[in-house]
């Protein structure tokens, strides 16, 4: 089984190669609650940005796969929204969903067939894109939630980089992750808030975990060192996991410089 690229292997390009700056320094805003038709459309308006398609170019053309006046890069398709455990659903606050935005993602391919995600979320500078990453992941899961539970909400538990879908008292998995977590048959809405409560509970934000300078990330016991998330910071040590923030996908990226990250497929993740 291969794995999420590690903190060392992930970063691909920095920043003055990929042309990311100003996203970088843009500080972050609250997210919003829901993708609407507005924020869907604010999203796609920034992945169809001439400077964002010239550093798709780069971006497709870094590995010699294509030329970079061949990759001709183009955006597939609508925004998705791309939804993460909630920090207050751990936490078992009264009225918590179990996921929160974090950003929306727009699918860029190249002229050769390759694949990446624009990650865009809003910031003082208004929407931008603030992350590459390779792959289909979060169009994919998104498909795979809609057949599998029509309506519900799918979310990733980036600890253990786990997909599910979540509706009517019930969380089921998308990826093998998540079947390792929940089984195969998923689990009741209560039981998973149980698990993620044992795992997580007292690593949340301003817990003595986090203040004690812990920030660098927890896993579940047996979670595979190596399975980091996407975003994370160029110098982070080896196996890091991503901690609790205040809004996932800002305020990690900027550490990370806005640097593009690569990303690999799990063996089976498409069952």
């Amino acid at each position: 089984m291969t794995l999420r690229a590690s903190a060392a292997a992930a970063v691909l390009a920095a920043t003055a190669l990929l042309g990311l700056a100003p996203q970088a320094v843009a500080a972050p805003v609250p997210q919003p609650e829901a993708a609407t038709a507005e924020h869907r459309a604010a999203a796609g308006r920034a992945a169809t940005a001439p400077d964002t398609l010239a550093t798709l170019s780069r971006f497709f053309a870094r590995e010699g796969k294509v030329s970079l006046t061949a990759a001709q890069p183009r955006i597939e398709g609508e925004a998705v929204p791309v939804n993460h455990l909630s920090p207050d659903f751990v936490a078992g606050r009264p009225g918590a969903s179990v996921a929160r935005l974090e950003f929306l993602a727009s699918q860029a391919v190249s002229s050769d067939g390759q694949q990446a995600a624009l990650w865009t979320a809003r910031t003082e500078n208004g929407w931008q894109v603030v992350n590459i990453a390779t792959g289909d992941d979060e169009f994919r899961y998104a498909r795979l939630g809609a057949a599998k539970l029509p309506g519900g909400t799918v979310f990733r538990e980036p600890q253990i980089d786990a997909w599910y879908v979540a509706g009517g008292g019930r969380v089921l998995p998308l990826d093998e992750d998540g079947v390792r977590a929940v089984g195969g048959g998923g689990t009741t809405l209560g039981a998973y808030r149980a698990r993620v409560a044992e795992a997580y509970g007292d690593k949340l934000p301003g817990s003595a975990y986090a203040e004690r300078g812990a920030a660098g990330g927890y896993a579940e016991a047996g979670a595979d060192a190596d399975a980091v998330p996407d975003a994370v910071s160029a110098a982070a040590a080896e196996g890091a996991q991503v901690p609790w923030t205040a809004g996932v996908a800002v305020p990690a990226l900027g550490a990370l410089a806005a640097a593009a990250v690569r990303r690999s497929r799990r063996a089976g993740a498409r069952a």
